[in-house]
């Protein structure tokens, strides 16, 4: 099963992330949910597996700017639906390596849990 990062394009700790992976030859995929979204269903297997405090991302500037009635009250349903309407809450990276997750980039995680993997043949065609 193929390895899947999840995060946004533009985050600093995504970029960290990617770059890790780049530079010990892990083969991956890329999931930015702020353009692609994430699934419901996804969403609370992650939640079920590692918890929705876990999760959201309580530090980030898009949870902070929420009212105050949004962030009171914060059980697994409400935490859900924030996630959903706004991805940006999603804690990142959240990364799949086919069966557990991690969630955040800790180089000292990411090698003691991450195995390299053979990249994948990149079809190309030539015209003779």
């Amino acid at each position: 099963m193929p390895i899947t990062i999840y995060g946004i394009k533009n985050c600093d700790t995504m970029k960290k992330a990617r770059a890790w992976l780049d530079s010990h030859g892990v083969a991956y995929e890329f999931h930015d949910y702020k353009t692609a979204g994430i699934g419901k269903d996804k969403l609370k297997r992650w939640s079920d597996q590692l918890g929705w405090e876990t999760l959201l991302n309580r530090a980030g500037t898009t949870f902070r700017k929420l009212p105050d009635s949004d962030k009171e009250g914060l059980n697994e349903r409400k935490a859900l639906a924030l996630m959903l309407a706004q991805p940006s809450m999603i804690k990142r990276p959240v990364l799949d390596l086919g069966g557990k997750l991690l969630v955040g980039f800790k180089p000292e995680t990411y090698a003691g849990e991450v195995k390299r993997t053979p990249a994948r043949k990149a079809q190309s065609s030539s015209i003779r």
